[in-house]
């Protein structure tokens, strides 16, 4: 998402002369992952494509966004290699981790090594250095946020102002064990065994965990009055879920999290957010200020956390408008392309 806003930015593209290579060998989000033999024709194709563009241009820069693991970093490196051939100044934009859990494997060193040599980087979080940091020194690293584009909030809202509706907690991403899906479950079972009124809505893709595994547990909880599932939504209706919210809550911990843009949605809609230290989230969610962040995987503390709002109206109005604010002042699509030109521009002349 990230990578389509830059290549479609009006604002990076007036300053500089670019020219746009995909580097995906995968035609479709199922295909990210895995082998094949149209994956290896992708592969020799993207080489060759490589290859002619750097030979015929004289570049100032190459920006690329590098994989950090698997197989996607080993074909990212032979393009390292052959830009490095060509002498081509490069800055690398991470959007993912890795680099840290496995750099101990001398093979893997080795390459890393290689690979940042004489290089880059842009971050986007102070709190994912530490991934690098054993191959880059601090003066060739540049941080840049994340941004996402301002929602038109005067969109039509379908709204009950009749019925009083219990408190209304959020969870929207994918349906993954590691987004904390399971840990939210276990909050809301503490939550009703304290006698709360509440309700919450799970929206997003189904994942490693099927609807069938989530009503089994839902139900073994006994949490079927209480959570709903409503499967991926787009446009209307998802914004429709923000604006009924109370809370947003995000308990992720899973292992390739860096930002969470879907924490900069929920606080454009001046939604208090419930999050964990995970990636670069704590330059996002200001903890007792624009929300909570919460030990990983403890479903207690998220619990006691979400209660404290419910107690209090107030603290949930301005939570949610520090959260706004914040936005406003660091997150939006603007702000992050002007970031990223002054960046660029600093790396050229580097």
């Amino acid at each position: 998402m990230v990578g389509k806003y830059i290549q479609e930015s009006k604002i990076i593209n007036n300053q500089f002369d670019t020219n746009f290579i995909n580097l995906s060998t995968s035609k479709t989000l199922n295909d990210i992952g895995q082998n094949g033999k149209g994956k290896i024709g992708s592969l020799l194709y993207l080489l060759n494509k490589v290859i002619k563009s750097v030979s015929s241009n004289k570049f100032d820069l190459c920006y690329m966004t590098l994989s950090t693991n698997g197989l996607g970093f080993y074909k990212d490196f032979l393009i390292v290699i052959l830009l490095k051939l060509y002498r081509v100044k490069i800055i690398y934009h991470f959007h993912n981790k890795g680099f840290f859990e496995k750099q101990n494997k001398f093979f893997n060193h080795i390459l890393y090594k290689i690979t940042f040599r004489k290089t880059m980087s842009i971050l986007i979080s102070k709190y994912l250095y530490y991934d690098i940091q054993k191959y880059v020194n601090n003066n060739d690293v540049f941080y840049c946020h994340n941004g996402i584009p301002k929602i038109d909030l005067s969109l039509p809202i379908l709204k009950n102002d009749i019925e009083v509706k219990p408190f209304s907690i959020l969870f929207l991403s994918n349906m993954m064990i590691e987004k904390g899906v399971f840990v939210l479950l276990e909050a809301c079972n503490i939550l009703k065994s304290r006698k709360v009124s509440f309700e919450c809505n799970f929206v997003g893709a189904w994942s490693d965990i099927t609807k069938e595994i989530f009503d089994e547990y839902v139900s073994e909880l006994d949490l079927n009055q209480y959570v709903f599932a409503h499967g991926k939504k787009y446009d209307e209706e998802k914004l429709q879920f923000f604006n009924e919210a109370d809370v947003f809550v995000f308990p992720t911990f899973y292992h390739n999290e860096t930002f969470g843009l879907v924490l900069l949605e929920a606080m454009q809609h001046s939604l208090p957010v419930i999050s964990c230290s995970e990636g670069g989230i704590p330059d996002v969610v200001q903890d007792g200020n624009t929300g909570f962040l919460v030990p990983k995987k403890d479903s207690l503390a998220l619990a006691e956390k979400i209660e404290v709002l419910i107690n209090n109206p107030k603290l949930i109005k301005e939570m949610g408008q520090a959260g706004k604010m914040r936005y406003s002042e660091l997150f939006t699509l603007e702000k992050f392309e002007n970031n990223l030109c002054d960046i660029i521009k600093q790396a050229i002349e580097k």
